[in-house]
């Protein structure tokens, strides 16, 4: 709109930059600035009356939604040419208050409601409000019958200040009076099972007839025949509950209450539970009777400790035809007495002593009669069947002590019972007792057992006999700490013929001299001054008879094989005795014998010496004639310490010697000692002159030209600079 207007409405001076760019400075604000200096929030170049977008949409606080938005703006901002768009409420109140004064259905004055309009109105329709009367604070739920029910129902007199719970049905302006009425149960009549303020346990919302009792809430629930028909056979509440009498007090096992079945109680004959005891008191019905059929009982008669198996049981399973085959006289408090096999089985124990065979006569064998005793070997099953378990008396019958009819050897248990005596106290390794293997153990010879001491004691014949066979003993000879071992087994695994090789004279009580090797091989000990070679003489050489098993072992005596380690100077290269490999560098005779050390047979410690130089004295003082560049060990002073140069016992033998020359690195371009040495005498003296003054085969000549003579040659004065 700008465009169209002439210059001279603007620029009234002829200056032209005299003119602001706001619209104030040319538009007379007709809000009186209430609505601020920028009137490009709302208008627009295109005209003065043509808003922007977002007016027009009202994006302030209060968007225009619904039914807002078809409302012309003077609706609301009235006097709208004086500025009054700000500072309007946005409450629904400030413009709906005749609205919410003239509701009437509910009347909203009346019924006091808050003016808070959007809780239940929106913008889209004034009318068809809705109400969320599950949320705080109304906090009740409309559902099912409550749903389509008019508030003014429950709302009497326009009372919407209701403060009822959900579950409280009873309430006086609710169900109260439908309470009062019921009659099956009377409800009012139990009070305290039916109370008014619970109506919610039972009734729901569906339907108020619908009412559904939890009887398990109770503590007793109604199964099976305790169920309303058809499912059970209780007609009514009534039949339980007589004269409307639901405070009763009773356990779901009390069955035999005076207002339940105390009559049938009463009534019973198999047994008569009144005078059979506390098994069959009233108050213990449940322990047989079920609510599913009260004539189909079930006894658990291992409830009283004796359980039935076997032939006890009732037939068909058993042999019992009633319980007052053992019950007699109605009797159901039985004693220990009367629960011991033998107060039922009296006669068959009595008839044992014409039975013979395998079974013993009770009476006079003092069999206990206890019921535990019985049980021992008459099984429940058939009385006649009985099998004595010896195992448990801790005599177990194996192998050749077992019954000739159950594999072993023994033809009757009067065998070892003799004079039907099984009071017995016998272990499983008292094989020697006066009644059982006694004799036998005196009859031995190989060897005689009562002469051979302790290990052969009539008390330890386990030791060697098992129960297989008498006559194969195996005697563990380690167990004297002895173990036979090698030859010293008996024939055919070593030399020994029969125990009396060894124990002679029946000697079985052998001490520390009998079991040391000289004890036996005395004779094999003084042979070896005549065996010569590479054995010594013992006696000569002090041997001690206590340390035959040093060189010994029990598979061949004369193998004997001595450990030179053990006396700190192993025997290797030439020092090895034959057989050995060839030794590079020996030099004279090796050793082919111990004599060959051992001079005049003497072993004893520190002979012979195991310095080098004591033995090789010939070879130090010789050493020169040993090749060329072996230096004279005399005259050069060298210790005797051999070992600085030799190396001990290996194949090297006595040449190869090196030396460690830690005074001055060698090899030295390929010299030898002499050309350092001049003087043999003496390894102290050496001389750098000889090769490094003058032209030698070794090295060329050196100098110090740049001395200009100056310089002066001194045997050692080389080394002074040239450390190598």
């Amino acid at each position: 709109m700008h465009t169209k207007v002439q210059c001279t409405l603007c620029h009234s001076k002829p200056v032209f930059t005299d003119v602001g760019k706001n619209c104030e400075d040319c538009h007379a604000d007709v809000h009186q600035r209430k609505m601020g200096t920028d009137c490009a929030q709302c208008h627009t170049v295109q005209g003065w009356n043509i808003a922007v977008q977002q007016v027009k949409d009202h994006q302030n606080r209060f968007p225009l939604l619904g039914a807002h938005a078809a409302v012309q703006c003077e609706d609301c901002h009235k006097s709208a040419a004086v500025g009054q768009y700000q500072g309007l409420s946005t409450a629904c109140n400030s413009c709906h208050m005749r609205d919410f004064q003239q509701a009437k259905s509910p009347d909203h004055v009346a019924g006091q409601f808050p003016q808070t309009c959007a809780d239940c109105h929106s913008f889209d329709s004034w009318l068809g409000a809705t109400v969320n009367h599950s949320a705080p604070p109304i906090s009740f739920p409309l559902t099912n019958g409550h749903a389509n029910v008019p508030c003014l129902s429950c709302h009497v007199g326009s009372n919407f200040n209701l403060h009822i719970a959900a579950t409280d049905c009873g309430n006086a302006g609710c169900h109260l009076t439908t309470w009062q009425q019921t009659t099956n149960p009377k409800h009012s009549a139990a009070a305290t099972v039916f109370p008014v303020a619970t109506c919610s346990t039972c009734h729901n919302t569906v339907s108020w007839l619908t009412a559904t009792f939890d009887h398990t809430t109770t503590g007793f629930p109604l199964t099976n025949s305790h169920q309303l028909a058809p499912a059970g056979k209780v007609t009514a509440c009534t039949d339980c509950h007589i004269n409307n009498n639901y405070n009763l007090q009773i356990s779901p096992t009390d069955c035999g209450n005076s207002q339940c079945h105390l009559t049938t109680w009463q009534q019973t004959n198999n047994p008569v539970h009144s005078a059979a005891g506390v098994s069959f008191a009233a108050a213990n019905c449940s322990t047989c009777h079920n609510p599913t059929l009260w004539t189909n009982v079930v006894f658990n008669h291992a409830a009283t400790g004796w359980a039935l198996t076997g032939s006890h049981q009732l037939a068909p399973a058993g042999k019992v035809v009633a319980c007052t085959d053992c019950h007699m006289g109605n009797n159901y408090t039985f004693t220990a007495a009367n629960t011991d096999c033998y107060g039922c089985h009296q006669a068959a124990w009595n008839s044992t002593p014409s039975f013979g065979g395998a079974v013993p006569n009770h009476v006079a064998s003092g069999f206990p009669t206890t019921a535990s005793a019985c049980a021992t070997c008459h099984p429940i099953t058939q009385w006649t069947d009985g099998k004595f378990d010896h195992t448990a008396f801790g005599f177990p019958l194996t192998n050749s002590h077992a019954l000739v009819a159950n594999g072993g050897k023994v033809p009757g248990c009067t065998s070892c019972h003799i004079n039907n005596n099984y009071n017995l106290q016998i272990a499983p390794t008292d094989c020697g007792n006066s009644q059982c293997h006694l004799t036998t153990w005196q009859q031995t010879n190989n060897p005689v057992h009562s002469s051979a001491g302790a290990p052969f004691a009539a008390a330890n014949c386990s030791t060697c006999h098992n129960t297989v066979t008498w006559t194969t003993a195996i005697f563990d000879h380690a167990a004297t700490g002895w173990a036979l071992t090698g030859s010293h087994q008996l024939a055919p695994a070593g030399k020994v013929m029969a125990c009396t090789d060894c124990h002679v004279g029946n000697n079985y009580t052998f001490t520390a001299a009998n079991t040391d090797c000289y004890g036996c091989h005395q004779t094999a000990w003084q042979s070896t001054t005549t065996i010569g070679g590479s054995v010594p003489n013992h006696i000569t050489a002090g041997f001690s008879t206590s340390m035959c098993s040093t060189c010994h072992d029990t598979v061949l005596w004369t193998d004997g094989k001595f450990d030179h380690s053990t006396t700190g100077f192993p025997l290797q290269g030439p020092h090895m005795l034959p057989p050995r490999t060839t030794v590079t560098g020996a030099i004279g005779a090796m050793v082919n014998a111990c004599t060959d050390c051992h001079l005049g047979g003497n072993y004893t410690t520190g002979y012979p010496t195991t310095d080098c130089y004591g033995c090789h004295q010939s070879y130090f003082t010789n050493a020169q004639n040993y090749g060329a560049n072996v230096p004279n060990h005399v005259s050069a002073s060298y210790p005797t310490t051999c070992i600085s140069c030799h190396t001990t016992y290996v194949t090297t033998a006595w040449l190869g010697a090196v030396f460690n020359h830690t005074y001055f690195r060698i090899p030295h371009h390929g010299s030898v000692c002499s050309d350092c040495h001049l003087n043999p005498t003496n390894y102290a003296i050496f001389s750098c002159i000889n090769c490094h003054t003058q032209p030698t085969a070794h090295q060329p000549g050196m100098s110090h030209p740049s001395l200009g003579g100056r310089y002066v040659y001194g045997a050692t004065t080389c080394y002074a600079c040239h450390k190598g």
